[in-house]
């Protein structure tokens, strides 16, 4: 018997990043995304057992929150 199909929402879905793979792709160590983690800025983590996954869409909204407006 075949699984039924999912929505197309969870067909969208991307595994969550761990610290290792965000600190490679903002080119940063993963010391500070630690310690973003512990002064609560940075992108929003997800704590899962003991561990700290990150979801790509809530980094790539910090991301663009970070953006500088440099038109004067």
């Amino acid at each position: 018997m075949k699984p039924a199909h999912r929505s197309t929402a969870t067909d969208d879905r991307r595994n969550l990043a761990t610290p290792e793979e965000l600190s490679e792709f903002l080119g940063i160590p993963i010391g500070t995304l630690y310690a973003w983690n512990h002064r609560g800025t940075g992108p929003k983590a997800l704590k899962i057992g003991r561990h700290l996954r990150y979801r790509w869409r809530e980094v790539e909204a910090w991301l663009d929150a970070q953006a500088l407006d440099l038109a004067v």
